[in-house]
């Protein structure tokens, strides 16, 4: 932009640079197993973005674009295509992607490149713990929130638990949180099971399960880590667990996956998020705008994504620019509001500290799934989640 300025006989010409775009990468599985959680979290970044900068898609007067990279669920190609975003479109921040196996694969590149990848919303632990460089925040739950509050919501005296996870970062990740996680409720951990992401046929493994819990006196309860399509619940429910006395359990899912609940009224556990659950300012929003967009209500994964859209915008706000140094200090200890209330960056792990929900299923008219209804919230002060990096 260039401005001549008259001053009596003298005319002076300055020059001022043109505003430049903030570039945002969006990389994660567009393809794959887990495209319909890469679907809600694009959508959610979208409306979080949207949200903050209420909606001019500019901060400080600079304007956002958004590049999408698919991972294609493969961590070879996330690592390399976060590189891409990084060096050749020149992206300021990243978030995504939605495997843990590809997260992991990617956190170096964040490193090399000196730039922010901000998680979302991939699970795995070590994301935030032993595989953490100082360039990552996530804004997703981790292992650890997922196991401590199904650990408050099933544990107890006299209770006995076995697993069922996929064999993959998520799932052992997920189990060895829980395991740790149930100690100090006084359940025990009888069985630990772990199965291809693929599997379809789940009677081997529920029969091992079932063995392995025979005999075992007081309340018997098998708890499902399960990631994207196939989740066995439905076809070990149809095993019928109950006369060997063992009752299924799981965390929350997203609404598709919830179909399965409605066949286990009153099971319980605890959740990341449920469109009916959290009442504040920003889910009303969210709410009102997917309905009146989408036709249906914002799921597990739109939550996610807009409270990564809403962090980044706030941090680059904070930062008031997109250096990577100035808003790693802006985010360290960050406080800001989503769509299940005030998310906080822990400063030692950037891991996002938030509230989750003890839930029970509950079968009501007019939703083809099991509704998961609030028993409690479990705030950020009541969870001890350990710092692992």
């Amino acid at each position: 932009m260039r401005t001549l300025l008259a001053s009596g006989a003298a005319a002076v010409l300055l020059t001022v640079p043109a505003l430049a775009d903030i570039k945002i990468a969006h990389v994660y599985g567009k393809t794959g197993a887990l495209e319909a959680y890469a679907a809600q979290s694009h959508a959610g970044l979208m409306l979080g973005l949207e949200y903050a900068t209420d909606g001019t898609m500019e901060i400080n007067g600079e304007k956002i674009v958004v590049i999408e990279k698919d991972t294609q669920l493969k961590p070879d190609i996330g690592k390399a295509v976060l590189a891409e975003a990084y060096g050749d479109d020149e992206a300021d921040i990243a978030v995504g992607p939605v495997s843990s196996g590809v997260a992991l694969a990617m956190l170096p590149v964040a490193q090399e490149y000196e730039k922010i990848l901000v998680v979302e919303p991939a699970v795995a632990d070590s994301i935030t713990g032993a595989d953490w460089n100082r360039y990552i925040f996530r804004t997703g739950r981790n292992s650890s929130q997922d196991a401590i509050s199904n650990a408050v919501a099933l544990g107890g005296e006299g209770v006995t638990i076995a697993t069922l996870a996929q064999d993959y970062a998520f799932g052992r990740d997920g189990v060895a949180a829980f395991r740790e996680a149930l100690a100090p409720t006084g359940a025990k951990i009888a069985h630990e099971e772990y199965v291809p992401t693929d599997t379809t046929d789940f009677t081997a493994a529920a029969e091992r399960i079932f063995n392995a819990m025979e005999g075992v006196e007081g309340k018997k309860k098998l708890f499902i880590i399960w990631a994207g399509g196939g989740n066995p619940m439905g076809k070990i429910n149809a095993m019928d667990p109950k006369r060997f006395g063992i009752e299924i359990a799981t965390g929350g899912n997203i609404l598709a996956a919830l179909t399965a609940y409605k066949e286990l009224p009153g099971m319980e556990g605890a959740t990341y998020y449920y469109y009916e659950i959290p009442k504040n300012p920003v889910n009303d929003w969210l709410v009102k705008e997917h309905m009146a967009r989408f036709g249906s209500p914002p799921d597990f994964f739109t939550a996610g994504g807009m409270a990564a859209g809403i962090a980044v915008v706030e941090a680059i706000k904070k930062a008031g620019s997109t250096d990577t140094e100035a808003l790693i200090s802006a985010m360290e200890g960050m406080e800001w509001e989503t769509p299940k209330g005030t998310m906080r960056f822990r400063k030692e792990d950037h891991q996002a500290l938030q509230a989750m929900y003890h839930f029970r299923t509950e079968v009501q008219d007019g939703k083809d799934y099991g509704v998961p209804v609030l028993v409690r919230e479990i705030g950020i002060d009541d969870m001890d989640i350990p710092v692992r990096n």
